[in-house]
């Protein structure tokens, strides 16, 4: 694709740019154009991609997708300043976190396409789903303005044609272009037309509406009359007219120079051009006379409004002397000195008083009338009286036209006076100076514009879909962005990254356990942590937890900032299940009588808890009954604890409850159909890659390797290509669940294995020998210690399902050759012990035990 400048071509049309005779035999086929386009899903991940990709390029000085966007401008004769400020204003715009904002506060997530379940209790499934052939016509006073339009239309995945007016630059073909060259996969291209025709070629703009499903228009009454006149039944029409604002000041905010100056200031500021610029300024005159003498009353208004004319006519020139005044156009000048004139005229009738600069740079008009008239702008403002107890019979009959009032006053005034304006129509309120201020995601005119440009839909189906959270996953894989180039990071990495995470992105503190090291800290936004707590709710559902009907016990370990607790409280949280927030702890008596006493028959914690747990209150428990359903984290159970469990207390379902990291937050989860260590990847919040265990480059399929994330949906922190420190494998073809979400399969720790005598070990041989030999049931724990002249090993046992330790030890040196070995050849002293449940180390924050103790000295 190219963007050159010195093309004739005015119009981009899917990722080329055509002349009007190309233009126009395409628009004849724009309806079969949409249907071909629309078939093909557009995930919201690849615009949000492509957005940061450009926003990059856009913020970088010197980058050629910036030199030559600037020179597009200077093309069409925009300052250098003006042009600089543009592409900062776009580039802000489409940056990640602005449009992850923006798709949070006005579609409720950052994958609104997907058809997942708003109630989990309920088989309903809703998205929001694209109007379809999206038709921009747009304004030729606000150059980021379409464009805009134009991402906000690809986020909500319609086919977009934007037509921008014949005097315009072409920022917008070149703009969009850059845009649709930043996705390699051609995607947004194939969503993207750009024409560019002056509004009376009424032909190619019924060829624009008529195939249209709803048509964005700005401009005037008659604009938006014509356009209108245009559409065809049923075509959604969102019209983004022109707007009046106003500034409303009570008599302390009158008074107050930092006031003055910042109104000034906001009537200035791009010559009163925007929809939200100031333009009358009412005094709330209330209470000026006791109200006995109507006469009285005006005279004492028209005095007040008159001299406060005269006072910030000081203001504004003082501001106006600092903001350098473009040339106006004939016509400009003409409404503007038309105004003044009138303004003078009406000064002997005793209704108005003008005060001006003498140079024609700026005026202050004031009225007493306080009907709401309109501004000519260009540092033109009217000044008028209006009591606050008549501003709604004044304002509300102009309720169409209202945008935004900026209210000066007291807390209380500006609380009070904000329910009057509003009620009379307003759209927004801001503090005096601020105006022109917005904040990424606040509505447009009244709605979010996401929502305009979307539909609503749902699929209601019966209970065969119970465990699926999101639809989409059983039609086809989502799209996963490819992992970015760069270094490999680790656990010391992500700490040092923490020394210069801005605070604004660090809402939520948690620390690790601690199992595989000392523990570390993570942080996360409030709004981070959202997305990853429905992201694993959403895989609680498909590993067979139903929200309508269990009843959930959370026995995860709590306090001392480690997340497990709070995070599941989290999740059943916003699967609006049952649940029954107990905490693991050391009174297990007290834990069994709570479960049987509230009917729990689901519980959720980590297995070492949970297996003492069931065996210190083993006759309860078996009494009881009632637990159906564990759900796992942190660790793994054993297949003869599986056994027990499901023999002897009667557990129909032992499933991992999450595949996480304290950093990463959720990464994947079991199924109803996942054996063993075998999890769906949560693709909607990272990229895997699985890396060949000894180099960097991509394991052989299905073959073991490191685990490696990018996590795509963390604000601040960029945990890109992360080594986790586990090992693991993909497993091919599609799981029988039906779910085309990639999987893995777990295979432990880069710490399970460990290098003792020369030779490398590992734990989970250790635990699947004492399974196979000896009926093992129990926690193993393997400590290294350095030892006079060798190594020393010692596999630790639990006393109450071991057998002796000679025979155990017997039984280790015969199944694990390298274990034998070592100790034949002397280069390892191995010991077997068997101790009661106390004695096991375990991690102090989450009461995971630590299956490698290594005491030996590091090797220098």
């Amino acid at each position: 694709m190219t963007t050159e400048l010195a093309t004739a071509a005015p119009h981009f049309w899917q990722g080329s740019f055509i002349d009007d005779d190309e233009a126009a035999r395409r628009l004849a086929e724009l309806p079969a154009l949409a249907a071909r386009v629309l078939a093909e899903p557009l995930p919201t991940e690849l615009v949000l991609s492509a957005c940061q990709r450009l926003a990059d390029s856009l913020a970088t000085a010197g980058s050629p997708v910036r030199t030559r966007l600037l020179a597009e401008l200077a093309t069409g004769g925009v300052e250098a300043d003006e042009a600089a400020a543009t592409l900062a204003e776009i580039a802000g715009a489409i940056a990640r976190p602005a449009l992850e904002l923006k798709l949070r506060r006005e579609l409720g997530g950052l994958r609104p396409e997907r058809l997942t379940r708003p109630d989990a209790r309920e088989t309903t499934f809703e998205a929001w789903a694209p109007v379809g052939l999206l038709v921009h016509i747009a304004p030729g006073n606000a150059a980021a303005v379409a464009p805009l339009s134009v991402i906000e239309g690809l986020l909500t995945g319609n086919l977009n044609v934007l037509k921008t007016s014949s005097n315009d630059t072409l920022l917008p073909q070149h703009l969009l272009a850059e845009l649709a060259a930043a996705d390699p996969t051609g995607a947004l291209a194939r969503r993207i037309v750009v024409l560019r025709f002056p509004s009376a070629r009424a032909e190619w703009l019924r060829l624009l509406c008529e195939p249209a499903d709803a048509v964005a228009v700005w401009g005037g009454e008659d604009a938006v009359r014509s356009v209108a006149e245009l559409v065809p039944p049923g075509c959604r029409l969102v019209e983004w007219g022109h707007r009046i604002s106003f500034a409303y000041l009570t008599r302390d905010a009158w008074s107050d120079r930092t006031t003055l100056d910042a109104l000034a200031a906001d009537v200035c500021r791009f010559e009163q051009q925007a929809c939200s610029s100031p333009q009358v300024i009412y005094l709330d005159t209330e209470g000026t006379t006791d109200g006995s003498d109507a006469t009285a009353d005006a005279a004492a208004d028209t005095t007040e409004v008159f001299a406060f004319a005269e006072r910030f006519a000081t203001h504004l020139a003082e501001a106006s002397a600092r903001l350098p005044r473009p040339e106006l156009e004939p016509a400009e000048h003409a409404e503007v000195t038309t105004t003044e004139l009138i303004a003078r005229l009406e000064e002997h009738l005793g209704l108005t008083r003008v005060v001006a600069a003498e140079d024609g740079s700026w005026r202050v008009l004031a009225d007493t009338r306080p009907a709401l008239a309109a501004s000519p702008l260009h540092r033109s403002v009217w000044v008028k009286p209006l009591p606050r107890g008549s501003v709604m019979a004044v304002l509300r009959p102009m309720r169409r036209y209202l945008q935004t009032a900026a209210i000066g006053g007291s807390r209380a005034d500006v609380a009070r006076l904000s329910q009057a304006v509003l009620a009379a129509g307003v759209l927004r309120v801001t503090p005096v100076g601020g105006m022109l201020d917005s904040y990424h995601g606040e509505p447009h005119d009244g709605v979010y514009a996401l929502q305009r440009y979307s539909r609503r839909v749902s699929v209601r189906a019966d209970g065969a879909f119970a465990t699926a959270a999101c639809l989409d996953d059983l039609a086809a894989p989502a799209f996963v962005p490819a992992a970015p180039d760069g270094p490999l990071l680790d656990k010391a990495g992500v700490q040092e990254q923490l020394r210069t995470l801005a605070p604004e992105h660090a809402h939520l503190h948690f620390r690790s356990g601690g199992s595989s090291g000392a523990p570390a800290l993570s942080v996360f936004t409030n709004a981070d942590y959202d997305t990853q707590m429905r992201a694993c709710a959403d895989g609680l559902l498909a590993a067979g937890f139903d929200p309508a009907r269990d009843r959930a016990a959370n026995l995860f370990y709590c306090g001392g900032m480690y997340g497990s607790f709070i995070s599941f409280f989290s999740i059943l949280e916003r699967l609006n299940a049952t649940q029954l927030p107990i905490a693991a702890g050391p009174d297990h008596a007290a834990t069994a009588e709570a479960l049987v006493t509230h009917r729990a028959d689901t519980v959720f914690g980590m297995p070492s808890y949970l297996w003492q747990l069931f065996h210190d209150q083993g006759a309860a428990l078996r009494a009881y009954g009632g637990i159906r359903k564990v759900f796992y984290g942190g660790e793994h159970f054993t297949a003869e604890q599986r056994r027990v469990l499901t023999e002897e207390f009667g557990v129909e379902v032992i499933r991992s409850a999450a595949y996480g990291s304290t950093d990463l937050g959720p990464l994947g989860y079991q199924c109803t159909h996942s054996e063993g260590s075998v999890h769906h990847v949560l693709t909607d919040l990272h990229t895997l890659e699985v890396l060949a265990p000894e180099a960097d480059r991509p394991a052989p399929p299905g073959q073991p390797g490191r685990l490696v994330f990018t996590s795509r949906t963390r604000a601040g922190q960029r945990l890109e290509r992360y080594q986790i420190g586990d090992l693991g494998r993909a497993v091919e073809g599609v799981c029988p669940c039906g779910s085309h979400t990639p999987r893995i399969e777990l295979l432990g720790r880069y710490g399970d294995v460990v290098r003792v005598g020369t030779y490398f070990l590992n734990v989970r041989r250790l635990i699947a020998v004492a399974q196979e030999e000896f009926g093992y049931q129990g926690e193993l724990q393997l400590l290294l210690d350095p030892g006079a002249a060798r190594e020393h090993a010692t596999v630790r046992l639990d006393e109450r399902y071991a057998p002796p330790a000679a025979a155990a030890r017997a039984a280790f040196l015969t199944a694990v050759p390298e274990l034998g070995s070592a100790v034949a050849e002397g280069l390892l002293d191995l010991t077997v012990e068997t101790v009661g449940s106390a004695a096991f180390e375990r991690t102090p924050t989450s009461g995971k035990l630590r299956t490698v103790v290594d005491r030996r000295q590091p090797t220098p």
